[in-house]
């Protein structure tokens, strides 16, 4: 009974009292009503294409619509190649076929919400990385009519991170706040982090412990994710993401 009680202050303690604050505070911030009022439209984080000469690659993720927004992110991947003149987007959507490619603007808002960049690579660098970027979002093996699952997963971030897994060179952690990043669906998982830089131990997403250099050190339980960032100090914390440096 001591060690129930325990838990359910450390579960208060760690989530709820977050997710709830950071619920009170959303509900303050101005939203569309809907996604045909929400705007779509370039956040100007990326120049134009046609005068950025360099192969890049781009993460990025921003919150989702409405009341959602309080726990989560969405995520996608951009690339460009050396010389060429517009910029590929991919992600995944809960309707018609998941993985979609150009379906908004490579740095447009999401519900309205300004996009944040989850990592950059440029140059040459990028130049090696873009078509295993691109045999990453080949190979998702949930790209069915059907198979997008908001919650626990797959979902747009369930996708991110298996780009990030495939090309771990990438070298960055998606946002805490990326509901289905940890998705599994191969049941109790103990193996290293999508960066290689540490272990992972996980049951069908739901309830998990990460330790990595990259990912830092995360708790997970259903779908949300308390923890520390070690490489560059913060907290991460359920609702409001990474709090820190």
């Amino acid at each position: 009974m001591r060690f129930f009680r325990r838990f359910l202050l450390a579960f208060a303690v760690l989530f709820l009292s977050p997710v709830a604050t950071h619920a009170a505070w959303w509900s303050w911030q101005p939203l569309a009503g809907d996604w045909r009022r929400a705007d779509w439209s370039s956040a100007k984080l990326l120049p134009a294409a046609a005068v950025e000469p360099e192969a890049t690659v781009h993460v990025f993720a921003a919150r989702v619509g409405r009341w959602r927004g309080v726990f989560a992110h969405h995520s996608w991947v951009v690339v460009k190649e050396k010389g060429a003149r517009a910029y590929t987007r991919f992600d995944v959507v809960g309707w018609g076929t998941p993985v979609r490619v150009n379906h908004r603007e490579a740095d447009g808002r999401w519900y309205g919400n300004t996009p944040e960049l989850v990592t950059e690579v440029r140059g040459e660098a990028a130049e090696r990385l873009i078509p295993r970027i691109r045999a990453a979002v080949a190979s998702y093996s949930y790209n069915a009519p059907g198979s997008y699952l908001a919650w626990p997963g797959p979902n747009s971030n369930s996708f991110v991170q298996h780009v990030l897994a495939e090309v771990p060179e990438l070298g960055q952690a998606l946002p805490p706040t990326a509901i289905g990043k940890d998705f599994r669906d191969d049941g109790l998982f103990a193996g290293l982090t999508p960066s290689r830089t540490g272990v992972q131990a996980s049951l069908y997403g739901l309830a998990g412990i990460t330790l990595g250099w990259v990912e830092g050190v995360e708790i997970n339980l259903l779908g949300l994710v308390a923890g520390l960032d070690l490489r560059s100090p913060a907290l991460k914390l359920p609702g409001w993401g990474r709090v820190g440096v």
